[in-house]
């Protein structure tokens, strides 16, 4: 059995609760709700972990890889402190790594699963790159959309979903813990086919 660990990127305390850039906490969230799994806090990891299985059955479904949920303590520019003790602790390669995050150049609930890359302006994914030494490792971009107006980017991602938004978001985050289900274990090319909009 391979280990995975799958980190949602976000921000702690419960004023970033309903923001957009937790969509990650909230899909690693789905993802521990659907295996009954539940986080705790490991000493000196600075991150919330739960443990659970994937299979083609989906999460907390035997047999199948042992999967680490991950939402770190920190705050998002420094996410790659909690990722990258972590995949030190369990001995992991970056390519079984799975880091979910909010993505500005995407319409809302749009998704895109990918591997590798850069870091496309989101300080997460930056500090996560720099702690791994390596940008190889799967992404799974979930769109918060671009702000309008003038607003900034910053004050965008920090601002929660509008009430009217809710009922669209939690069926959308359902739809990318799917795309996490999918992932592992039947690859890129197929969670792309069938994910990626």
């Amino acid at each position: 059995m391979s280990t995975w660990l799958l980190a949602g990127l976000g921000n702690p305390g419960p004023e970033y609760e309903r923001t957009r850039h937790n969509v990650g906490f909230m899909i690693a969230d789905e993802l521990a709700r659907r295996a009954r799994a539940s986080f705790s806090a490991p000493r000196g990891m600075r991150a919330s972990v739960a443990e659970t299985v994937i299979s083609a059955a989906g999460v907390g479904v035997p047999p199948g890889e042992r999967l680490v949920l991950v939402k770190p303590k920190t705050f998002m520019n420094e996410s790659g402190q909690a990722v990258g003790k972590l995949v030190a602790f369990y001995k992991l390669a970056a390519d079984h790594v799975v880091i979910v995050h909010d993505e500005i150049d995407l319409d809302f609930g749009q998704l895109r699963i990918k591997f590798g890359g850069g870091d496309n302006g989101h300080n997460g994914l930056k500090s996560v790159r720099a702690h791994l030494h390596t940008g190889d490792f799967y992404r799974v971009r979930f769109g918060v959309g671009r702000p309008t107006g003038h607003h900034a980017a910053a004050d965008h991602v920090l601002a929660t979903f509008p009430k009217a938004m809710r009922e669209d978001l939690a069926v959308e985050v359902q739809r990318a813990a799917d795309a996490c289900e999918s992932l592992i274990p039947q690859g890129l090319a197929a969670t792309q086919n069938r994910f990626n909009s």
